[in-house]
């Protein structure tokens, strides 16, 4: 596999990792972009831009990142609570008076961040053309009866996230989530990210699709642990309704469905994208503006839900609105915070390192939280700093 684009002096081994997951773990089209102190130190890409098609990746290739997208959305409500527009711990109704109802009145800001508002599923799954619709989806998630006492524990909100986080920057800010990340986070840091793709950037996105196991590469397989495989087979677990609150799944290659805003699962980046934003986070970026002042790094990485994850049904840890460092989900050190996406793509800051990484595929996997591509690729980067 030739494998365009460079690295910095030092970072040879991560070359190498990325070329390795093409010929051991069946990659197809992926970009890899790493900052460091706010510079770029690696900027890979290499397969196809179509995970069945034979056209090259080129440089600027984007993809669906599916809940990576999560990350970004909870910058959106970071920075809102960055500039007194939102109280973290105010109650959710107290913006959105309609979240009231169902005995949701105690649900505070901070709990849709940590995945503890106790709403992951919907008891009317919303079809793909539902859920594109932002009232609807509010709707949705404000009737609906909590599962748990919210506050009280936690479980991924898979699809529910949507609608929580989007419908709170619409109600503080009066814009659309997808205008606000575009005018506030993407435009000020020169971030190639999408929530709601623009027709005039279309042509630019890969298609996705499903990949087999490593197995089937000469890897070694992996198999998820009893539990975790009869929590996705059982149509009535917390895990399937939860990944179900949108039924039928939509076809992500879908144009309509790309152009629609769902802050839990539909972004599109680029990996320097992806990269560039959480550089964003952690300091100042080359060419672009810095998003988060240390105060609000140090909310987004400090835990606020751990142990047993009621729809994941591992063990998992989140800050306001990122995925931790853990077992779950391991990032580059314990002080990391970011979000992957499932079956593929992962964006992450590492303050102490200076560290901010995004990884993008077009071939997806069965894995949720720690795909083996991703891993490996963590791996050299930590290898590259020694």
């Amino acid at each position: 596999m030739d494998v365009n684009g460079t690295v910095a002096e030092g970072f040879e081994p991560v070359r190498e990792a990325f070329a390795a997951n093409f010929a051991l773990l069946g990659e197809r089209g992926a970009a890899l972009a790493v900052y460091r102190d706010g510079h770029r130190v690696v900027d890979l890409w290499a397969g196809t831009r179509d995970v069945d098609g034979t056209a090259p990746w080129e440089r600027g290739t984007a993809q669906v990142v599916r809940s990576a997208t999560k990350g970004v959305a909870a910058a959106a409500l970071l920075l809102l609570h960055q500039r007194g527009e939102l109280d973290l711990d105010a109650p959710v109704g107290e913006y959105w008076p309609q979240y009231k109802a169902a005995g949701k009145e105690r649900t505070l800001v901070r709990h849709l961040l940590a995945h503890r508002a106790g709403v992951p599923v919907l008891d009317r799954p919303l079809t793909p053309e539902e859920a594109a619709d932002p009232d609807l989806g509010a709707a949705a998630v404000a009737a609906q009866a909590p599962v748990w006492e919210p506050g009280t524990d936690h479980g991924y909100h898979a699809q529910t996230y949507s609608w929580l986080t989007g419908e709170l920057v619409r109600r503080v800010t009066g814009r659309g989530v997808g205008r606000w990340i575009a005018e506030e986070i993407a435009a000020p840091v020169g971030a190639d990210l999408w929530l709601g793709l623009p027709e005039a950037e279309q042509a630019r996105v890969g298609r996705v699709g499903p990949i087999a196991g490593p197995e089937a590469a000469g890897g070694l397989k992996v198999r998820p642990k009893r539990a975790v495989s009869e929590a996705y087979a059982d149509p009535d677990s917390l895990t399937r309704r939860a990944f179900a609150a949108i039924t039928p799944l939509p076809d992500e290659n879908d144009p309509a469905y790309q152009r629609a805003a769902l802050p839990a699962s539909n972004g599109i980046a680029t990996a320097d994208g992806l990269a560039r934003f959480y550089a964003s986070l952690i300091g100042e970026v080359d060419g672009g503006a810095r998003l988060f002042t240390p105060a609000t790094t140090e909310l987004a990485r400090t835990e606020q839900s751990a142990g047993p994850d009621r729809v994941l049904v591992v063990g998992t840890r989140f800050g306001a609105g990122y995925m931790l460092h853990g077992s779950a989900s391991p990032l580059l050190s314990p002080g990391s915070f970011g979000h992957p996406g499932r079956g593929g793509a992962l964006g992450f800051a590492d303050p102490e390192s200076g560290i901010a990484f995004g990884y993008v595929t077009n071939g997806f996997r069965k894995s949720v939280t720690a795909d083996p591509r991703a891993q490996t690729l963590v791996r050299s980067v930590r290898s590259a700093l020694g």
